[in-house]
C-alpha cells in the first residue's frame, strides 16, 4: 500500500497582514518576519512621491495666485533683496522647479538617510553586545519606517482637504521661526507622533532581532536619531541661511 507524502508548503503573508502585523504586534512581527526591506521602502517611496506632488501642486497654485511663503526676518531685508526674493520665487515655478527637484531630494533622502540610519544604528547595536547584521538592520530600519508613510498619506489628506501645502510641519508650529528660535523650530518641525512611533518600532526591532535587552535597544536607537534629528536640524538652519544670502544676488 502506498502512502502520498505530501509536502507543506509555507504559508504566504500577504502584504496588508504583514503591515497590520507590525502595527498591533510589533514583537511578534520582528520575531518571525522583517528579514527583508522591498516592501516597506516601495510603501514609503510610494507615498513620499504622492506626498511631495500634491504639495507641489498647491504650492504652484498659490504662488500663481500671488501667495508666496515669505521667510523669516522678512522685514528685515533690504527692498533689493526682497524684490529679488520675489524675482527668484517667479522663475521657480516651471515644473522641473515644483516637481521634479523636490521629488529627486526627497527620493535620494529616503533612501540614502535609511542606509546611513541603518549602518549608525547596526554599529550602536554592536557596540552594546548586539549579534545582528547589517542586513538584519537594513529590514528593521524599513519595516520600522512604515508610520511614516502613513505620515505622509495622512498630509495628503489634509491638504486635499485644506486646499494648500503644509506650512508648518510636525511641532514647528508651536514656536516662532525667527531670530535664535531658528533651529529649535527646524527640530521640532521633524518630530511628530509618527517619528516617536517609529523610534519605538525601531527600539523593539533591533532588542528583537539584534537580541539585545529593552534599555540596550533603546539607548542605541534614540542615540542615534538624537544625532540625526540635530545634524538635520542644523543644515535646515544653514541652508535657511545661505538662501537668504544668496536671495540678495540670485543669479551672481
Amino acid at each position: 500500500m502506498s502512502e502520498t507524502v505530501q509536502t507543506s508548503q509555507p504559508e504566504k503573508t500577504s502584504p496588508f497582514k504583514s503591515i497590520l502585523t507590525l502595527f498591533l504586534r510589533p514583537r511578534l512581527f520582528f520575531a518571525e518576519q522583517a528579514n527583508g526591506w522591498g516592501l516597506p521602502m516601495l510603501v514609503l517611496s510610494l507615498t513620499l512621491t504622492i506626498q511631495t506632488a500634491v504639495a507641489g501642486y498647491f504650492r504652484a497654485r498659490a504662488a500663481a495666485m500671488g501667495e508666496v511663503p515669505l521667510p523669516p526676518d522678512w522685514q528685515w531685508w533690504s527692498p533689493e533683496m526682497q524684490n529679488n526674493y520675489m524675482q527668484a520665487q517667479q522663475a521657480t515655478q516651471g515644473p522641473v522647479f515644483v516637481y521634479i527637484i523636490p521629488l529627486v531630494g526627497a527620493l535620494s533622502g529616503l533612501w540614502l538617510g535609511w542606509l546611513l540610519v541603518s549602518g549608525l544604528m547596526h554599529l550602536a547595536s554592536t557596540l552594546l553586545g548586539g549579534r545582528g547584521t547589517m542586513s538584519t538592520a537594513l529590514g528593521v530600519v524599513a519595516w520600522a519606517s512604515l508610520p511614516l508613510a502613513l505620515r505622509e498619506v495622512l498630509r495628503v489628506v489634509f491638504m486635499l482637504a485644506a486646499g494648500r501645502a503644509i506650512a508648518s510641519p510636525g511641532l514647528s508650529g508651536f514656536i516662532s521661526g525667527e531670530g535664535g528660535m531658528i533651529f529649535a523650530s527646524q527640530l521640532l518641525g521633524l518630530v511628530d507622533l509618527f517619528f516617536v512611533w517609529y523610534a519605538v518600532l525601531a527600539v523593539i526591532g533591533f532588542s528583537v532581532k539584534d537580541n539585545l535587552s529593552n534599555r540596550k535597544a533603546a539607548i542605541g536607537v534614540i542615540g542615534v536619531l538624537v544625532l540625526i534629528l540635530l545634524a538635520q536640524a542644523g543644515l535646515g538652519v544653514l541652508g535657511q541661511n545661505l538662501g537668504g544670502m544668496l536671495i540678495s544676488r540670485p543669479f551672481f
